[in-house]
């Protein structure tokens, strides 16, 4: 009997090490700064007579005056934890965030944008009568990336504009005065046209490039705003590498035709054409590090999600299982798993988490992660939760994904407003 005993005591000592270890792990993991959905978590049971939490609301409150719909925005409390409500043990910020549903895409899109002002994309000698080379905006200090914003005052929204403008100069035997962006400065130089043997006409020695177009895939949409997501990262000009500063765009429905399939060191792409009657249409409005974003309007379906569905805050992504939804023959969307292995809270970018393709008919089909890919949306526990941005070059099996809340905040920053 006296046997028993002792086993039930040790018996209950175990159980209770374990349930303390428990709290005490719960308690390691409340950050300085953490995001939960919609209630700050607390103990219950026996533990909520020993630890006590006490909260108190910032004085700010998170909202949306326009854009995506937030629902009642989000709300900051500073949260502290006592053991018998006088010792304390741990505190920090939390943001608690609201409900919000989206519509996943996976939707196929063709992008085409007009960029603001005129690319420099290259340099260009020109060959004078006497067949000299020569390089006047090189030599007065215009470099590739710079954006080309006025000649003489005139504002240049086209290749053409630029040609024009200064072919004009050259017959009158005058200067251009060019105004251009050179990374975060406005700059302005006087430049001397040369004639070109080779073209018949006055020229200062650039390639330059007013558009971009390509395919990618939609991230999500907003059913009751219309604002939509796509791509999960930012569009560069592919001889520069520098953003693209929008000044208009849309996208539309493709069609895909044909997979390039990737390999290590060798990412794949998918090739596809713009669909003409394209059953929606979307504006760009904004072209960011996580993605671009914009207003749709006519029919975007996903045949796996009849309604909207819930958004997965970054505190609700894990290791473990998930999948994506993407397009890989013609417009028809299929889901296909893959595996998150690690996440990573401490970026704020479109490098969030590592994914890898577990699905085999995608490995089969595309080898990898490739790209037009991009933007494809991941769904874990039913949420959505951020979407497909980037293939690792010597692991095609591998890329990185999105926060869909960094996505969010990027493509409507939310306002901060006194609380009344």
């Amino acid at each position: 009997m006296k046997k028993k005993s002792v086993l039930v005591i040790i018996s209950l000592l175990f159980c209770t090490f374990l349930s303390m270890n428990l709290i005490l792990q719960q308690l390691v993991n409340v950050s300085e700064y953490s995001q939960v959905s919609q209630v700050v978590p607390q103990f219950t049971g026996i533990w909520s007579r020993l630890i006590k939490m006490e909260k108190v609301p910032l004085n700010q409150i998170i909202s949306v005056s326009s854009g995506m719909s937030y629902g009642a925005g989000s709300e900051k409390f500073e949260v502290s934890y006592k053991l018998f409500g006088i010792f304390p043990i741990r505190s920090g910020e939390v943001e608690v965030m609201k409900p919000m549903k989206l519509i996943p895409g996976g939707q196929s899109i063709g992008v085409t944008l007009q960029t603001k002002g005129v690319m420099v994309v290259g340099q260009a000698p020109v060959v004078d009568k006497s067949g000299r080379k020569a390089f006047p905006a090189k030599e007065a200090g215009i470099e590739v990336g710079d954006i080309l914003l006025k000649i003489d005052n005139q504002e240049v929204k086209t290749d053409q504009d630029v040609s024009n403008a200064v072919h004009l100069a050259g017959e009158q035997k005058v200067n251009v005065n060019v105004l251009f962006k050179h990374q975060d400065q406005i700059l302005e130089k006087i430049i001397k046209p040369v004639f070109c043997v080779e073209t018949g006409r006055y020229r200062m020695g650039l390639f330059v490039r007013d558009e971009a177009a390509g395919v990618g895939t939609l991230s999500f949409l907003d059913p009751v705003s219309k604002q939509y997501g796509a791509l999960g990262h930012v569009i560069t000009d592919a001889d520069t590498n520098q953003k693209i500063e929008v000044s208009q765009g849309k996208i539309i429905a493709s069609s895909i035709y044909a997979i390039e399939k990737g390999k290590r060191g060798h990412p794949g792409e998918k090739l596809g054409s713009f669909v003409s009657n394209s059953a929606f249409s979307g504006t760009i409005e904004k072209n960011t590090l996580t993605g671009i974003f914009g207003t749709m309007s006519g029919q975007v379906v996903n045949p796996y999600f009849n309604e909207a569905i819930s958004v997965g805050w970054e505190s609700e992504v894990k290791v473990g299982p998930a999948k994506i939804y993407t397009v890989i023959q013609g417009e028809k969307i299929e889901e296909f798993t893959i595996n998150i292995d690690r996440v990573m809270h401490n970026r704020t970018d479109s490098k969030n988490m590592i994914v890898r393709v577990t699905d085999p008919r995608l490995l089969e089909v595309t080898g990898c992660i490739i790209q037009g890919m991009s933007g494809s949306p991941i769904i874990q526990d039913g949420k959505i939760i951020g979407a497909v941005t980037h293939v690792f070059v010597n692991d095609s099996q591998r890329g990185y994904g999105v926060f869909i809340q960094n996505m969010i905040n990027e493509g409507n920053p939310p306002e901060k407003k006194q609380a009344a």
